[in-house]
């Protein structure tokens, strides 16, 4: 069942739509905990320079982060969490916390689900200074790296340099507090379920999408957290993926209203939000889904009614 459904109606696509963040709420793991840290390590075993990248200078304030998440997580989330000296167990994996052969955001990525980017203000904007970054929705680590938003954000539409987004965004981060971080969500489609999902260039009309049928599609729903730091004044911003079977919202007791809420704001997107979706070719046949007969006496069934 969706943990997250911001295609609602509760936030709308490309907007900021940031909410202020109860700091006891900032990380939320749960039972797929176990399913999330072992595919972390695998893909840090064949991919490790794809999902990991830090600056020199940004040790202590990866070091800053590991601390405050440890904090978090054995403060409000002992029941998944437990610390044995140096090493922290979690969902049948563990991390040893002072291992120094180890960067200290991988460390803190190695916890949690999340995945893990820390900003820093410098003279161009505030800028990917390390990332553990295991599950990319279309973006790729190593060319977002060490680059300010403006440029992170330069082929998101209404996001690019100069525009009001873009000044609000650098406005935000400049002006979040410690005691205050925020949250927003975001949500994409996939035709595969796929946490690594990195693309160099996003296609108009995504390939993976040609030999699956639109009830077999996913939804990728990004919860996202900013919260800054208070010592460094950096900013950790956090990802959690949560990838929800189309399928999966006709056994929602909204079922129906989250199905045509969707379509709605699919059929709302412009062509340039389309194609960076990469839903050229597959929005009609989406919409139709979420639409037709078949997907109401799916919902009927599932909820037995």
């Amino acid at each position: 069942m969706p943990t997250y459904t911001p295609y609602d109606g509760s936030s709308r696509p490309f907007s900021i739509g940031l909410s202020a963040l109860d700091p006891d709420r900032w990380i939320e793991p749960d039972d797929d905990l176990c399913a999330l840290l072992a595919e972390k390590q695998r893909l840090a075993r064949i991919h490790y320079d794809d999902i990991f990248r830090a600056t020199p200078e940004s040790v202590d304030s990866q070091r800053e982060s590991l601390d405050l998440l440890v904090d978090h997580l054995m403060a409000r989330h002992g029941d998944r969490f437990s610390r044995a000296g140096s090493i922290m167990s979690m969902a049948g994996h563990s991390v040893d916390l002072s291992d120094e052969t180890v960067p200290p955001l991988f460390r803190a990525g190695s916890l949690v689900g999340d995945d893990l980017v820390i900003l820093r203000k410098k003279e161009d904007g505030w800028t990917i200074i390390a990332a553990h970054l295991a599950f990319p929705s279309s973006w790729s680590l190593a060319e977002k790296f060490n680059r300010p938003m403006d440029e992170v954000h330069e082929h998101v539409p209404g996001f690019q340099a100069g525009t009001r987004n873009a000044t609000i965004v650098n406005r935000v981060f400049d002006n979040l507090l410690p005691e205050q971080p925020a949250e927003r969500f975001n949500w994409s489609i996939n035709w595969h379920y796929a946490l690594y999902h990195p693309r160099s260039v996003r296609p108009a009309a995504d390939p993976s999408a040609l030999d699956v049928g639109a009830e077999n599609a996913f939804v990728r729903v990004e919860r996202q957290t900013l919260r800054k730091l208070p010592v460094s004044g950096d900013i950790v911003f956090t990802i959690r993926i949560y990838l929800d079977p189309v399928r999966a919202l006709a056994g929602h007791a909204k079922g129906l209203e989250l199905a045509e809420k969707l379509a709605g704001q699919l059929e709302a997107l412009t062509e340039e939000q389309v194609n960076y979706k990469g839903l050229a070719e597959k929005r009609a046949e989406l919409v139709r889904c979420l639409r037709e007969g078949n997907f109401e006496k799916l919902h009927k069934d599932a909820i037995g009614s």
